[in-house]
C-alpha cells in the first residue's frame, strides 16, 4: 500500500511564493514517477507537473511552466513543488500523485495514487 502525504499549502499573496513537499512510503519510491495536479470546485483536475523515477525528465503545463519548478530527493522519498510568482488563478487544491514505473506522463488517468491533497490560496 503506497501512501501520499502532501504538506507546504496555504494563503499567500499574489507574487509571492509557496513550497509543496510530498511524502511517499510504501513502495520503492526511485521507481516511481511523481507528479502534481490541482482542482478547483467544478472542474477537472489538471496536470501541473511531472518528473521521471530518476528525475532526469520533467514536464509542466504551459500555466506554470517558468513559475513552478518540481524535484525529488529519492534518499527522503519526497517529492516537492516549488511554486513561485503566484497568481490568483494558482488557487486549488493541489495533489501529490505517483506512478508504477518511473516513465513521466501528464494523463492523471495514468497515475495510480494519490494523497489527500493540500490547498493552495493566492490572493490579489
Amino acid at each position: 500500500q503506497v501512501q501520499l502525504v502532501e504538506s507546504g499549502g496555504g494563503l499567500v499573496q499574489a507574487g509571492g511564493s509557496l513550497r509543496l513537499s510530498c511524502a511517499a512510503s510504501g513502495r520503492t519510491f526511485s521507481g516511481s514517477a511523481m507528479g502534481w495536479f490541482r482542482q478547483v470546485p467544478g472542474k477537472e483536475r489538471e496536470f501541473v507537473a511531472v518528473i521521471s523515477g530518476s528525475g532526469a525528465t520533467t514536464y509542466y503545463a504551459d500555466s506554470v511552466e517558468g513559475r513552478f519548478t518540481i524535484s525529488r530527493d529519492n534518499a527522503a522519498n519526497t517529492v516537492y513543488l516549488e511554486m513561485d510568482s503566484l497568481r490568483p488563478e494558482d488557487t486549488a487544491v493541489y495533489y501529490c500523485a505517483g506512478r508504477r514505473t518511473v516513465t513521466a506522463l501528464r494523463n492523471p488517468n495514468d497515475f495510480h495514487y494519490w494523497g489527500q491533497g493540500t490547498q493552495v490560496t493566492v490572493s490579489s
